[in-house]
């Protein structure tokens, strides 16, 4: 075997480039080793700065010994079905009780978990978590036990307040949502199943996800099962940032999707509670719809954006302010709407017999209306009646149109100043969604108040164009877009 040997500068360049390449490769080591540092964060001190703060709820029911005697059913499916609100099933597994025995007067219920806001005993949690419970009783940390009283629950946002009396208690510090990034790592402790005291960790997946009216949801990848509910969202920094509360699954455990209420939202409601044992709500009386693209683009809007009035109820605050079906709501005191869930949310956080402004686009031009908000009540179903009568008629062949003026009854039943109703639609007018009892109240932008005017307005459109249409279905207005045949 020959072996090759450098002199002189040879020898020396060669000692030179393996040196570098040796402390180049040694630096890779590092960096990679640096990298996986901070990719993988130590969430021990975390654990040791909030665990203390954790407590674990446990629900109580009052129940007849007959049907404690008949009672027995698997507690954390129970909780699971309470959280989705869904009907407990008839066969759900039953566990077997000790024959020979009698059945005490309160039974086990449920279990959540919650944490401390304030050192003299208030307690953030699930409102489902308390829902129909006779009785509370909240484990801290230390094995303490306390029994529980409810302060306020509002199930619209599943926020609940608790308090023990207790004093000197480690509360947990409160943190910005608006600083939450997606991909940043959280942590959160709860009793899963039971367990208490357990930590699991991930990260923000989305955020601003809308699964509800009043809340858009954090979603995480964190692991969340029954018992978890009401447990904190923890962050790097140590601060709460959300209420563990929702999962999604198929099988009634952890399927890699939870969802977190957002503490600011949470802080707010708790708040209230707090202060009279109840959350006062906002409203003006619209039901409303996303604006698509294809609609934005039809009626000038520009972009798809802020919420679409599709009807508007009678005496209420916004009739009073003047907004009309198909109206196109924008801007709540000068803050923008850039989807339909914003408005509610906007609304229902101002205080009813406020004065608010609402920017509204209306067939291509933006206005200012301003409105009194009033007081969220349960809302009641508007009953309808038949029609009474079929005045002047009148057809746009183009678009698959026949329609008909509306009698003076029927305008005041639909609280209408004009529009057309259809009597048939077919060809484009029915690939556009559009059915017989509809009633137009736009054609291209231009208010539509007899059938003179509609078909004066559809001899104007330039043929085969597409037309957009605001048509009313019941007690809802909304947009179509008809494209006729070319």
């Amino acid at each position: 075997m020959a072996i090759s040997v450098f002199t002189g500068p040879r020898r020396k360049l060669f000692t030179l480039a393996t040196v570098l390449l040796l402390a180049m490769a040694a630096y890779s080591m590092s960096g990679t080793a640096a990298a996986q540092g901070r990719g993988l964060p130590d969430f021990t001190e975390l654990v040791d700065q909030v665990g203390p703060s954790v407590v674990n709820i446990r629900t109580l029911e009052k129940v007849s010994a007959r049907a404690a005697d008949e009672s027995g059913t698997d507690e954390e499916m129970l909780e699971f079905f309470r959280r989705f609100g869904l009907p407990v099933p008839p066969n759900l597994p039953r566990q077997t009780p000790r024959s020979g025995r009698p059945q005490p007067e309160e039974q086990p219920r449920g279990v959540g978990s919650g944490f401390i806001l304030s050192a003299d005993g208030y307690i953030m949690t699930n409102a489902h978590v308390v829902d129909g419970a006779d009785e509370l009783l909240v484990t801290l940390p230390d094995k303490r036990e306390f029994k529980a009283r409810i302060v306020g629950a509002d199930k619209r946002t599943d926020v609940a307040v608790v308090k023990i009396e207790a004093t000197g208690l480690p509360a947990v510090k409160v943190g910005d949502v608006n600083r939450l990034k997606v991909g940043e790592w959280v942590m959160a402790i709860g009793s899963p199943f039971g367990l208490e005291n357990t930590v699991t960790a991930g990260i923000v997946s989305a955020k601003q996800r809308d699964t509800g009216d009043y809340l858009p949801l954090i979603q995480t990848d964190v692991a969340i099962n029954p018992g978890n509910s009401g447990g904190p969202l923890i962050n790097l920094r140590g601060e709460v940032v959300g209420i563990n509360s929702q999962i999604y699954s198929r099988s009634g455990g952890y399927m890699g999707i939870a969802f977190a209420i957002p503490i600011d939202e949470a802080m707010r409601v708790s708040e209230q509670l707090r202060a009279s044992g109840r959350v006062t709500r906002g409203r003006i009386g619209v039901q409303i719809d996303q604006v698509t693209k294809e609609v934005a683009e039809a009626i000038g809007l520009g972009k798809p954006q802020g919420a679409l009035v599709r009807g508007v109820e009678t005496g209420s605050p916004a009739e009073k302010a003047g907004v009309e079906a198909g109206d196109i709501i924008t801007r709540v005191d000068g803050k923008a709407i850039e989807k339909s869930t914003d408005l509610p949310r906007m609304v229902g956080s101002i205080k009813p017999g406020t004065r608010s402004t609402l920017t509204v686009f209306r067939r291509g031009s933006s206005k200012d209306l301003t409105v009194t908000i009033g007081q969220f009540e349960v809302e009641k179903p508007v009953a309808r009646k038949e029609r009474e009568d079929k005045p002047r008629s009148g057809a746009a062949p183009t678009l698959g149109l026949t329609v008909t003026d509306l009698s003076e009854a029927q305008k005041k039943e639909l609280n209408l100043k004009g529009g057309v109703r259809v009597e048939s639609a077919v060809e484009a007018a029915a690939r556009a969604g559009l059915r017989e009892g509809d009633v137009i109240l736009a054609l291209a932008n231009v208010e539509v108040a007899s059938v003179r005017e509609f078909e004066a307005l559809q001899g104007k459109l330039e043929k085969g164009k597409p037309v957009h249409v605001l048509f009313r279905r019941g007690e809802w207005a909304q947009y179509a877009v008809i494209r006729p045949v070319r």
